[in-house]
């Protein structure tokens, strides 16, 4: 049987070749854009599973991490008196213009203002520069993959930021959202003067960013929990405190954040779309294959029949087929698709997260495709007749 199904797939080598085109399509397709929806939900909650934090607190109208209302800086000193809560850090989350310095092209971008001398959020990756530098006067820093689009070449370009100077003191890599606009990374200090302060064309900028007082707007207080407290304990505790705002553990905000994008938007569908419509492309494309190849051998098949071969004898002929132009397809597709999720990764910090246990997925996917398109020849089996052998 197994001599049969191999000469069965290899004799016609072009044929062959079309099928195993089609399925590493299929098979890319699928895991690319299974990948591609992994990957964005990892994408939209980079900020969140980064952090250190072990709670979030934000406005009650929350809708996820980059839409929602400011609450008032005062709230980070009622936070951190709690009992059980060890460490409070305020976290800005805005969006705001980039005006390049050469052309006066502007950008949306994302400014981030944190504590640049705290635990619970810092920049990761970070390839040039040092965080300690945000503090000073109008210091920013960005990722490397925005740098072209942004218009920076290196370390102390500057360019505007909300009609502000913005002094490039460094370089992340890889911190990019698919969701959002670029991420600058700056000081509580200098966000709040970006954000809080609008400038007038003939005011001169100040020297030094204005301190925050107790009615600044934050987004996010970033609580620790004490390790000798119990986190569901504190967090109530912070509800009580704070009856107006919304308490959030880590992975709730994460969790809250991937299921906006992924049901209140429309990229969840278009992405499983694709994904089917690179099961149905495959599916037709080894179905036609394996059709072609059991009508031209009718005759093949109906002397292994008058010689008493069993149905199933016949079936296991055409299902092995299948199961080889299955591996075979997958191992290429699979090797395509993590070549493009690292180019992609590499270029736009796009992330196309191949797991494990998403290749496993694909692989049950491809052989359950390929074995279902099997079905479509089996059935020209069926109804053979051995008597086919004497005609001519």
């Amino acid at each position: 049987m197994v001599s049969i199904a191999r000469k069965n797939l290899f004799e016609d080598l072009p044929r062959f070749m079309v099928a195993q085109a089609g399925i590493m399509f299929a098979v890319s397709l699928v895991t690319i854009q299974t990948g591609l929806l992994e990957g964005f939900g990892r994408s939209s909650t980079l900020l969140i599973d980064r952090s250190k934090a072990d709670i979030w607190v934000a406005s009650k109208e929350i809708r996820y991490l980059d839409l929602t209302l400011p609450i008032d800086y005062e709230r980070l000193n009622e936070a951190a008196a709690v009992e059980g809560v060890e460490l409070a850090e305020a976290l800005v989350l805005r969006g705001a213009i980039w005006q390049q310095s050469t052309d006066g092209e502007i950008d949306p971008v994302r400014v981030v203002g944190f504590d640049s001398g705290g635990e619970l959020f810092q920049p990761w990756a970070v390839q040039s520069g040092q965080v300690s530098e945000l503090d000073e006067s109008y210091g920013v820093m960005i990722d490397r993959v925005d740098q072209r689009n942004l218009n920076i070449t290196g370390i102390g370009d500057t360019a505007g930021l909300n009609d502000y100077p913005a002094i490039v003191k460094g370089f992340t890599q890889g911190i990019r959202s698919i969701v959002t606009s670029p991420y600058v990374f700056t000081s509580l200090e200098n966000a709040n003067l970006y954000l809080n302060f609008p400038r007038f064309d003939d005011a001169d900028p100040p020297e030094f960013a204005p301190s925050l007082n107790p009615e600044t707007p934050i987004q996010f207080i970033l609580i620790r929990v004490d390790a000798d407290y119990d986190l569901e304990t504190v967090r109530q505790d912070l509800q009580l405190t704070l009856p107006d705002q919304r308490i959030m553990t880590t992975a709730e905000l994460s969790q809250l954040t991937r299921a906006y994008w992924r049901s209140s938007t429309g990229v969840g569908f278009i992405l499983g779309l694709g994904a089917i419509v690179g099961i149905i492309v495959g599916t037709v494309i080894v179905g036609q294959i394996l059709y072609s190849s059991v009508s031209d051998r009718l005759q093949e098949y109906g002397t292994l029949k008058a010689m008493g071969a069993s149905d199933w004898y016949l079936y296991r002929i055409i299902i092995e087929q299948a199961l080889w132009m299955a591996i075979m397809g997958y191992i290429p597709g699979l090797i395509l698709s993590l070549t493009v999720g690292a180019w992609t990764m590499e270029t736009r910090a796009i992330r196309i997260l191949i797991t494990p246990e998403t290749a496993a997925t694909v692989f049950t996917v491809t052989v359950t495709m390929c074995t279902g398109a099997a079905l479509f020849a089996i059935q020209k089996v069926t109804h053979l007749d051995p008597a086919i052998v004497f005609k001519s």
